[in-house]
Protein backbone atom coordinates (compact mmCIF):
# COMPACT_ATOMS: atom_id res chain seq x y z
CA UNK A 1 0.00 0.00 0.00
CA UNK A 2 1.27 3.80 -1.18
CA UNK A 3 1.75 6.46 1.59
CA UNK A 4 -0.74 8.50 -0.66
CA UNK A 5 -3.64 5.88 -0.17
CA UNK A 6 -3.23 6.07 3.76
CA UNK A 7 -3.28 9.47 3.25
CA UNK A 8 -6.25 9.58 1.34
CA UNK A 9 -8.17 7.32 4.03
CA UNK A 10 -7.00 9.88 6.85
CA UNK A 11 -8.46 12.74 5.06
CA UNK A 12 -11.51 10.57 3.69
CA UNK A 13 -12.75 10.50 7.68
CA UNK A 14 -11.42 14.05 8.80
CA UNK A 15 -13.61 15.66 6.08
CA UNK A 16 -16.31 13.50 7.27
CA UNK A 17 -15.75 15.01 11.31
CA UNK A 18 -15.04 18.53 10.37
CA UNK A 19 -16.72 20.91 9.24
CA UNK A 20 -15.28 23.88 6.36
CA UNK A 21 -12.81 21.48 4.77
CA UNK A 22 -15.46 19.85 2.14
CA UNK A 23 -12.91 20.79 -0.71
CA UNK A 24 -9.95 22.51 0.98
CA UNK A 25 -6.72 20.88 1.29
CA UNK A 26 -5.69 18.87 4.56
CA UNK A 27 -2.30 19.88 5.74
CA UNK A 28 -0.84 16.64 7.00
CA UNK A 29 1.87 18.26 9.17
CA UNK A 30 -1.04 20.05 11.49
CA UNK A 31 -2.32 18.32 14.16
CA UNK A 32 -6.03 17.00 14.02
CA UNK A 33 -7.22 19.75 17.18
CA UNK A 34 -5.87 22.57 14.62
CA UNK A 35 -8.70 22.17 12.46
CA UNK A 36 -11.20 22.20 15.09
CA UNK A 37 -11.90 18.68 15.74
CA UNK A 38 -12.03 17.61 19.79
CA UNK A 39 -10.87 14.13 21.44
CA UNK A 40 -14.08 12.41 20.43
CA UNK A 41 -14.07 13.30 16.46
CA UNK A 42 -10.19 12.00 16.66
CA UNK A 43 -11.29 8.77 18.27
CA UNK A 44 -13.78 8.02 15.74
CA UNK A 45 -11.21 9.33 12.80
CA UNK A 46 -8.61 7.06 14.01
CA UNK A 47 -11.06 4.32 14.70
CA UNK A 48 -12.79 4.40 10.91
CA UNK A 49 -9.49 4.86 9.67
CA UNK A 50 -7.87 1.39 11.00
CA UNK A 51 -11.24 -0.48 10.29
CA UNK A 52 -10.86 0.46 6.49
CA UNK A 53 -7.19 -0.41 6.67
CA UNK A 54 -8.01 -3.11 8.34
CA UNK A 55 -5.24 -2.76 11.07
CA UNK A 56 -4.73 -2.75 14.35
CA UNK A 57 -2.37 -0.23 16.77
CA UNK A 58 -1.94 -0.64 20.48
CA UNK A 59 -3.02 3.15 21.84
CA UNK A 60 -0.11 3.48 24.04
CA UNK A 61 1.47 3.88 20.74
CA UNK A 62 -1.31 6.71 19.36
CA UNK A 63 -0.63 8.36 22.25
CA UNK A 64 2.83 10.20 21.07
CA UNK A 65 1.43 11.55 18.10
CA UNK A 66 2.36 15.07 17.06
CA UNK A 67 0.17 15.80 13.59
CA UNK A 68 -1.34 13.72 10.59
CA UNK A 69 1.72 12.75 8.78
CA UNK A 70 2.59 10.84 12.01
CA UNK A 71 -0.29 9.09 12.26
CA UNK A 72 0.04 8.35 8.31
CA UNK A 73 3.69 6.88 8.73
CA UNK A 74 2.28 4.33 11.90
CA UNK A 75 -0.62 3.06 10.07
CA UNK A 76 1.91 2.61 7.05
CA UNK A 77 4.34 0.87 9.28
CA UNK A 78 1.56 -1.44 10.62
CA UNK A 79 -0.09 -1.82 7.55
CA UNK A 80 3.72 -2.91 6.09
CA UNK A 81 4.72 -5.37 8.58
CA UNK A 82 1.07 -7.39 8.16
Amino acid sequence: MERQQVVDVVTKHIRLNAEGLDDKPVDTSKSMKEFGLGSLDIVEIVSASMRELKIRVPRTELANLANIDELVDLFLKVRQEQ
